[in-house]
């Protein structure tokens, strides 16, 4: 089994397990797809932590997989590998990545489609495929622009270079730097807080802030103000309103 899922405390935390290198082979891909929507449909998971173990996150695509590949096997795979990290993107719960030693090519693509990424302060990133002579195919020319804004990508993506973790955080590629040791702590850490929070306002908050950025402004607020009105129908608004005029802001416990 080249990934496992386990349940702690509302987080579900999807391991990548295919040393040395957690390459992302077509079957890896395959059960990432298949874990991200298990999290997505199970109420006992609030939040999730993608981890690639202590060494590496993952260093990318199996490439001696990918070069038996023709043409016409590569149109019909591309669509099955973006599928694979989409599921992941679309988890409408609080995801965050917990990167160790080098995310590169698909590793640092997966990377892309959490929420927030806590890396090792000797962590390495980079989308190398055109090192390849190609470019990244599971999301990174997408994803890497909107997070970091167009020329940083294309510096990335056109010299194929690795950044180091100092490097990576002054770019916005990664969200805060830990001692190695720390990583998968912090990112499970940072996951159970949110896990505690009002799971269908976190949802609200995922989707209208996603879909914002992927249509006009007046779209994006179209969907907050769906979200929004729709909210004073939970019972987490009610409680958490209450609390609050109640025992003051941040006291709160929700279901």
């Amino acid at each position: 089994m080249t990934l496992h899922f386990e349940v702690a405390k509302g987080v579900g935390t999807i391991r990548l397990d295919r040393p040395p290198m957690n390459a992302l082979d077509v079957a890896t891909q395959d059960r990432l797809k298949e874990l991200a929507e298990e999290a997505s449909r199970r109420d006992d998971v609030r939040a999730v932590v993608i981890y690639g173990g202590e060494k590496v996150f993952a260093a990318g695509a199996d490439i001696k997989e990918m070069q038996r590949m023709d043409h016409a096997a590569m149109v019909v795979r591309s669509r099955a590998l973006q599928e694979s990290f989409t599921a992941v993107a679309r988890i409408p719960k609080p995801v965050v990545a917990a990167i160790t030693g080098y995310a590169l090519g698909g590793g640092c693509e997966l990377a892309l489609c959490a929420d927030f990424r806590i890396a090792a302060d000797n962590a390495k990133l980079g989308q190398p495929e055109i090192l390849l002579g190609l470019i990244p195919g599971a999301g990174g020319t997408q994803r890497l622009a909107r997070l970091i804004g167009p020329s940083k990508a294309k510096d990335l993506i056109f010299t194929g270079r690795m950044v180091k973790a100092d490097e990576a955080l002054a770019l916005g590629l990664v969200d805060r730097l830990v001692p190695a040791a720390e990583v998968f702590s912090e990112a499970h850490a940072w996951a159970a807080r949110l896990a505690q929070g009002p799971a269908i306002a976190l949802r609200a908050a995922k989707e209208a802030i996603d879909t914002g950025l992927e249509t006009d402004i007046e779209t994006g607020l179209a969907v907050e103000r769906t979200w929004f009105a729709g909210l004073f129908a939970t019972e987490d608004r009610e409680r958490g309103m209450r609390s609050f005029v109640e025992e003051g802001p941040g006291k709160a416990e929700f279901r």
